[in-house]
């Protein structure tokens, strides 16, 4: 009996460390702190891919992680999923091919304890998600009917319209006895006097046409008025300051250039590098609208002309088609212009041709865009040689001259591209 027991005692000590292990694994998994979740959530930028009830880059996590309860393999698939998808793993390949091979950012600085927080914040914000939506549905449909026209008020408009109509025939009525005892009376009411004299009524206006000095005056001054009139409205024959026609798409430089503060160049990558400033393409709006404010209407024109399917993430080319944006700054065909030539060479800012545009929440044509205007500005501008390949060019060109050389038409860029073609 007493060995019976020593053996009892040397298989316990195993059995109940393992129970405690298993219960310690149990209890690590259900104790999942959802506001630690939540923290570790955004600080990694999962929220930049997933959402919890929507589907973005990612997946929407709540749904998933309601249906699929093994957090083991979850936790496998947050630290380097790149591992289970080089091992052929079923699960991970059937994510990575749903979402058009777009590889998951591995996070090996996440513990089995920090990932175990962040399922238990999907899930549990999920489910309040859920909560709140089947709570607000009846109070929607009751404020709605509220906002409804009551049965008083209509019965109170009808009422005004009865009262306007009966006073209107009062006044009528009212009128139209007046006219009667007036004519039965046989009071006449007429322009002459009681002497029946007519009174001129043009008399002062006939006295005046008759003063020549004064006809003269006034001619003289129709004539300096409607010259400069004239003068006017030809002199800015042409020109659109203030034109700001309506867009396509209301894309609002104050936010994007002011709040944002995202440089001009980002978007019109052309006016530092070519003549034009270039329409940026959609992709450009893509590289943050693909996540970004996807329920803006907006967003959705974007998203409808380049046959984006935000649900699936894929492009569908027959149903792409252009925005048909409306030029704002137009120059005629017999100026020349390169942006470039002034942003980089010159080191001139946007704004000082196109004005504010960081507080526009539309653009519209700041500047007249004139001959006059642009003379003005190359007049007061003062050149920046330093560092510029251009003016070295001419700097060289005039120590060729003082040399007593004769400098070619090559050497002042006479050769360049642009000189001919543009």
């Amino acid at each position: 009996m007493r060995s019976i027991s020593l053996i009892f005692k040397q298989f316990t000590k195993p059995v109940l460390l393992a129970l405690c292990f298993t219960v310690w694994g149990f209890s690590v998994k259900a104790q999942g702190d959802p506001a630690k979740g939540e923290a570790l959530f955004k600080s990694n930028a999962c929220n930049s891919c997933h959402a919890l009830d929507k589907r973005m880059t990612g997946p929407a996590l709540g749904p998933l992680l309601t249906e699929d309860k093994d957090d083991k393999w979850i936790t496998k698939w947050i630290q380097n999923n790149q591992a289970l998808i080089a091992a052929k793993d079923e699960k991970a390949l059937k994510i990575y091919n749903e979402y058009n091979q777009a590889g998951m950012p591995t996070f090996p600085s996440i513990t089995d304890a920090e990932a175990a927080d962040i399922i238990a914040y999907a899930r549990d914000g999920y489910k309040k998600l859920e909560d709140a939506k089947k709570t607000a549905g009846p109070a929607a449909g009751a404020v709605a009917e509220e906002k409804g026209p009551s049965n008083l008020v209509i019965i109170g408009l009808i009422g005004v319209v009865v009262l306007a109509l009966i006073i209107i025939l009062v006044l009528n009525r009212v009128i139209g006895t007046l006219e009667t005892v007036v004519t039965k009376k046989g009071i006449v009411l007429d322009a002459e006097d009681a002497e029946g004299e007519q009174v001129d009524r043009f008399a002062t206006l006939k006295r005046m046409a008759k003063n020549k000095k004064l006809v003269f005056f006034v001619l003289l001054c129709l004539t300096i008025g409607g010259g400069a009139w004239q003068w006017n409205i030809l002199w800015n024959t042409d020109v659109h300051s203030g034109y700001q026609p309506v867009q396509p798409i209301k894309y609002s430089h104050e936010l994007h250039a002011g709040i944002m503060k995202i440089e001009c160049q980002y978007c019109h990558t052309g006016a530092f590098k070519s003549k034009n400033a270039s329409i940026p393409s959609l992709n450009v709006c893509m590289n943050c609208h693909k996540t970004v404010k996807q329920e803006s209407p907006e967003i959705q024109k974007i998203y409808s002309a380049l046959g984006y399917d935000p649900a699936t993430t894929k492009y569908d080319s027959t149903k792409a088609h252009p925005i048909q944006w409306v030029r704002i700054h137009n120059l005629p065909d017999l100026a020349y212009f390169n942006h470039s030539q002034h942003t980089t060479v010159g080191g001139i800012k946007c704004q000082t041709c196109h004005g504010p545009i960081e507080t526009m929440p539309e653009v519209k044509q700041y500047s007249p865009l004139t001959m006059k205007w642009c003379i003005q500005c190359h007049k007061r501008t003062e050149v920046n040689s330093k560092g510029s390949a251009y003016y070295d060019q001419v700097l060289a060109a005039h120590d060729e001259i003082k040399k007593g050389h004769k400098p070619t038409v090559a050497l002042l860029g006479g050769i360049e591209c642009g000189k001919c073609h543009y």
